[in-house]
C-alpha cells in the first residue's frame, strides 16, 4: 500500500496542495490544485482538503501506478478521465 503525504497552501478561491506517493519502487510528486468550490461539492466539508486529496489519490492509484499519475493538475480534471470518480469519493468519504 502507497503513503501519501499531502501539504496545503491555502489561497483565495484554491487550495493548492503537494502530494507525494511513496511505495516500495520509489516516490512521486504531484502539484494538485483544488478550488474551494469543488472541494466543498466534492465533501461537503465534512472532512479536510487533505482528506479529500488522500482519497482521491487512493482511487487513482487503483486505477493507474503512481507514475502515471499527472505531475500537475486541476482537481476536477480526476472526473473526466474517471466519469466514476464522484460517485466513489462520495462513498469514501
Amino acid at each position: 500500500m502507497a503513503n501519501i503525504e499531502v501539504r496545503r497552501t491555502d489561497h483565495d478561491d484554491a487550495y493548492e496542495l503537494q502530494v507525494t506517493v511513496k511505495e516500495e519502487r520509489g516516490e512521486s510528486h504531484h502539484r494538485v490544485t483544488l478550488r474551494k468550490a469543488d472541494y466543498e461539492r466534492l465533501s461537503g466539508g465534512t472532512v479536510s482538503p487533505e482528506t479529500l486529496v488522500t482519497e482521491s489519490f487512493r482511487f487513482l492509484l487503483e486505477r493507474e501506478p503512481k507514475e502515471a499519475i499527472l505531475r500537475s493538475f486541476d482537481f476536477a480534471i480526476i472526473s473526466r478521465y474517471f466519469p466514476e470518480y464522484e460517485r466513489e469519493i462520495a462513498k469514501r468519504l
